[in-house]
């Protein structure tokens, strides 16, 4: 099993008003740019900033809104700090703006599929971009989730997708994977994946791994129906996936998550 012992921390900033965890809370940008700077203080590494909502169920969001909600807070963030930036965005024309507004990541959880030209943009911008593995679209991804061998399957759909993007121009030191817990998947299949993610190490890329506060918490423990009561389950899942390789950590609860690789840590230096 590879073990990271020092994995990065992603902290999460949703201004839309229907994620599932924070919807509504940083829809202004005063107090999104409040919320940024309070999860670097916490200890995060990057941050990241999307303005539409892939929940299952999302309906999509027109690009002027979009663009509304994380450019101008990017620029306000970049203005206040060297952080690295993260534009969670399907849309290259986004991923444009954010560029040029300071963001230094593209995480797409189309894998550069949403629009025909996303993987020369992509290319062109020469931003790090995180290319993760999906099932069906938001709206419905959940219906009827279907592998053969979940492994298998997911394996081979990082692997076509890195090379289709490196065959674009994408330079391979610049793709991050992401096996997408919750896209398209049951909670069987989040399971097996979480407990062989190590597996994905094979494909010479480094590993981001988002479970913070999903619903697959929610299924293991029936009292957590609420997104806020999943945070013991979030730093379970994020000890976890850090044993099992993951360079980047995706969560909400940075300073927590921060505490737990540090006890980590100091067991694993022992």
């Amino acid at each position: 099993m590879s073990v990271n012992t020092n994995p990065l921390i992603m902290g999460i900033v949703n201004t839309t008003p229907d994620s599932f965890s924070d919807g509504g809370r940083f829809v202004s940008e005063d107090i999104a740019l409040k919320h940024a700077l309070q999860l670097i203080e916490d200890g995060a590494d990057i941050i990241d900033i999307g303005g539409e909502s892939t929940r299952p169920g999302a309906t999509e969001v027109d690009i002027e809104t979009e663009i509304a909600r994380t450019i101008p807070l990017i620029k306000a963030l970049r203005e206040k700090s060297d952080i690295l930036i993260s534009i969670d965005t399907r849309k290259p024309q986004i991923a444009q703006l954010a560029k040029q507004a300071g963001a230094n990541i593209w995480n797409d959880v189309s894998a550069l599929t949403y629009s025909p030209d996303s993987m020369q943009i992509a290319a062109d911008l020469d931003m790090n971009v995180v290319i993760m593995h999906y099932q069906g679209i938001p709206e419905t991804m959940q219906d009827s989730p279907f592998y053969r061998d979940v492994i298998g399957d997911v394996m081979a759909f990082l692997s076509q997708k890195m090379g289709q993007a490196i065959h674009a121009g994408i330079k391979r030191n610049k793709i991050i994977l992401d096996v997408g817990i919750g896209f398209g998947k049951t909670l069987e299949h989040n399971i097996e994946l979480i407990a062989k993610l190590d597996e994905f190490n094979a494909l010479g890329c480094p590993l981001l791994f988002g479970a913070s506060r999903k619903s697959m918490i929610g299924k293991i423990d029936e009292r957590a129906n609420n997104a806020m009561d999943r945070i013991g389950g979030s730093l379970a899942l994020a000890i976890m996936a850090a044993d099992r390789g993951a360079d980047i950590l995706r969560v909400h609860d940075v300073r927590q998550t921060k505490q737990a690789l540090k006890v980590r840590c100091a067991i694993l230096e022992k």
